[in-house]
């Protein structure tokens, strides 16, 4: 049988003048947006994703290496010759490529809007065996008791997987085909509705498995449109050479930090947070709550950046001061959370659209930066304050520390998609940047 990565290595030479060259452009689709939900059920879903997310984080042991994920945005590709339809989570926190197979045990699997993958139907499926390159390429993979098949075993905050490692032919767009390694998952145990109705999870991670290692692409980018826009535009994910920046606004270049080497640490795309900065007011927290630091034993904490976490968490120490310093500089415009506002506990009174008029805008402020920005992102108003009725905004910036908070989370910052929006964000792995742009995501 011929190995998955010297088989993709021939299929991208033989596509040189179509796919590989060009790299490969996926829409991307609010899971929200495809259910035509109101704002108030947007907001709602959204902080019940952050919450549930946090929640299973926060404690509990996994027979697997547990990534942190939380679903929102969804791919939708074709597998296999003659294709199938399938849609995918699109994660930079994870790294495995998979979808649920027709083989799933009863009961065993979640439910999923389309049919789920039936590799006896293509043509193109290949199982990989227990000594094949591709089986030891990641830590969600390892040999199958038999000693024969690769077996598929990982977990997500929302539970754990269980199947086999194959080869197959995806495609993505119009006439882009590529073979990847991916999970035929045959078993699963996680939270309802934690998928969106998605068939599985597309890893841009760091990791062997992910998309961009396997597609042996040093570069993506992605921009998000708005996700209370009216407007039913799509995002965009460009991975390879398509991936870019447009010409024209300030750019933003800030250095990934060193990943340690401990799973699943070593996935994450972790950041040098030096500061917040609230309208001219920096906030008084030490850099080194931000820092990437081992809290524990193999158990490390800082700074990630994450397009499958829905609202941004703070380490405590600085939400605490985020929120005295927005109250304080908001003043009599400060009201009363709705009732609907569960989980949020600072709002103004704004109309839909206005938040910008009262809320002043954050600044992310990154050590050895470069750019006009000088290591410093803008954050508007509207990326970390949301509308939850028609008169009322508040903060989805949440505090990662609490009660039932254990480490690493406690100690760890996350960058949530929210406050990605309208950005375009480019991950160069070669050189270890992500670079970062305002834009208009709608019309890139």
């Amino acid at each position: 049988m011929v190995r998955p990565l010297l088989w993709l290595a021939l299929l991208c030479a033989a596509l040189a003048f179509s796919t590989c060259a060009a790299g490969l452009r996926l829409e991307l689709t609010h899971v929200d947006a495809k259910e035509n939900c109101t704002t108030k059920e947007r907001m709602r879903r959204a902080t019940e994703r952050t919450h549930r997310r946090l929640a299973s984080m926060a404690g509990g042991e996994a027979s697997a290496p547990v990534h942190w994920n939380e679903s929102q945005y969804i791919a939708e590709y074709l597998i296999g010759d003659p294709p199938q339809q399938a849609a995918a989570i699109i994660d930079t926190g994870s790294n495995l490529i998979w979808t649920q197979c027709s083989t799933c045990r009863a009961a065993g699997c979640f439910s999923q809007n389309l049919s789920f993958y039936d590799p006896s139907r293509s043509r193109t499926a290949k199982p990989v065996a227990c000594n094949d390159t591709a089986c030891a390429l990641g830590s969600e993979t390892r040999c199958a008791r038999d000693n024969k098949a690769c077996a598929v075993l990982t977990g997500y905050g929302a539970g754990v997987i269980g199947g086999v490692l194959g080869t197959e032919v995806f495609t993505f767009g119009q006439s882009e085909n590529v073979s990847l390694a991916f999970g035929c998952i045959t078993a699963s145990r996680l939270t309802p509705g934690s998928l969106d109705g998605a068939s599985g999870i597309i890893g841009l991670g760091r990791g062997k498995l992910s998309l961009p290692s396997q597609l042996g692409d040093n570069r993506f980018s992605y921009c998000l449109t708005p996700y209370f826009s009216d407007a039913a535009n799509t995002s965009r994910l460009f991975v390879g050479a398509s991936a870019g920046l447009s010409s024209g606004p300030p750019v933003t270049s800030v250095p990934f930090l060193k990943n340690p080497d401990v799973d699943p640490f070593d996935t994450f795309y972790y950041l040098p947070l030096t500061g917040i900065t609230v309208g001219t007011a920096k906030l008084a927290v030490p850099a080194a709550a931000f820092d990437l630091r081992e809290v524990a034993p193999a158990k490390w904490a800082g700074t990630l950046i994450d397009s499958g976490s829905p609202f941004t968490s703070l380490v405590d120490v600085a939400y605490q001061a985020l929120r005295d310093e927005l109250v304080r500089q908001l003043g009599a415009s400060v009201v009363p959370p709705p009732a609907e506002a569960e989980g949020l506990d600072l709002c103004v009174g704004a109309a839909h659209g206005d938040t910008g008029k009262l809320v002043p805008p954050l600044v992310l402020h990154f050590g050895s930066g470069s750019g006009s920005g000088d290591g410093d992102v803008v954050v508007p108003p509207e990326n970390y304050w949301a509308p939850v009725d028609d008169t009322t905004a508040c903060l989805v910036v949440f505090s990662t520390g609490g009660p039932n908070s254990t480490l690493p989370l406690n100690e760890t910052t996350i960058i949530g998609n929210y406050m990605q929006q309208d950005m375009q964000l480019l991950y160069d792995l070669q050189q270890g940047v992500l670079s970062i742009q305002p834009a208009d995501c709608s019309s890139v």
